[in-house]
């Protein structure tokens, strides 16, 4: 247990789940709380999923980016699961999935007590709000609406969850470099929109903590087996290079990007 992955700035460590709780049926990708060989609950992120891999994939990147920028996120780990879960469940939706996601998967530490954000009564400071709502549209993330919030108030502070939505462009490789010179119009359906008074000061922040280094440390913890697909060829590596390249890309335009929240504001 407890295998530390060190880079500069971020630390993921590697647990074992050792006990299935319960699954976490407000998604569509029925996550499940589970416990880990370090005795912490934490909610896993299967990657026998909907959207697999690159939902994980994406999950880490836009939590680590997050945590970056100085937003709160749960800890996220990588979790092994291995093939004795599936066999003791009697759930047959839930044990294909835990079938098809023996090996590793991502988990974020489950944060007990938590509520869910409404935006009438929640509690979000408007730098923050600026931040999410611009970290959202460096990841095209189109899962931060007031129908599903993918935030959290926990003791008196703004937690970010779920990011798996985020990062469309991996879904079409062939097409991913089109992505490149776009905006994010569907920013104006975003939940902390009408928060969002510092969007400026919020990309200043965002410009002097996310360079090129961060980028390619955040990118290169991708595990190489979540960059492995049956229905492509394209090697983990231009992978890897196309998710620093749209990064890159995104950051580069941060002012632009600030200007179209605005508008839409």
């Amino acid at each position: 247990m407890a295998i530390f992955r060190h880079m500069s700035k971020f630390e993921i460590r590697t647990v074992d789940v050792v006990q299935y709780l319960k699954p976490l049926r407000e998604g569509g990708s029925l996550p499940a709380i589970v416990q880990a060989d370090d005795e912490f609950l934490y909610v896993l992120k299967f990657r026998g999923a909907g959207q697999g891999k690159k939902a994980l994939v994406a999950e880490l990147i836009g939590g680590l980016l997050a945590k970056a920028i100085g937003l709160k996120i749960p800890e996220l780990v990588f979790m092994n699961l291995d093939d004795s879960f599936s066999k003791t469940e009697p759930d047959e939706e839930i044990q294909d999935l835990l079938k098809f996601s023996v090996g590793l998967n991502l988990g974020l530490h489950f944060l007990s007590g938590a509520i869910t954000y409404d935006p009438l009564v929640s509690i979000a400071d408007s730098l923050s709000a600026s931040k999410v709502v611009l970290l959202d549209s460096i990841i095209t993330n189109i899962d931060r609406t007031a129908k599903n919030t993918n935030l959290l108030n926990w003791n008196r502070e703004l937690w970010l969850i779920d990011h798996g939505a985020s990062l469309y462009f991996h879904h079409n490789w062939k097409s991913w470099e089109s992505h490149l010179s776009r905006t994010f119009p569907n920013i104006k359906d975003h939940v902390l929109l009408e928060r969002a008074d510092h969007l400026e000061e919020a990309a200043q922040q965002i410009k002097a903590a996310v360079d090129e280094d961060t980028i390619k440390e955040i990118v290169n913890l991708i595990p190489e087996d979540w960059l492995l697909e049956a229905s492509n060829t394209l090697p983990p590596n231009e992978k890897r290079d196309a998710y620093i390249a749209f990064l890159n890309s995104r950051i580069e335009k941060i002012d632009l990007l600030a200007k179209e929240a605005a508008d839409a504001k």
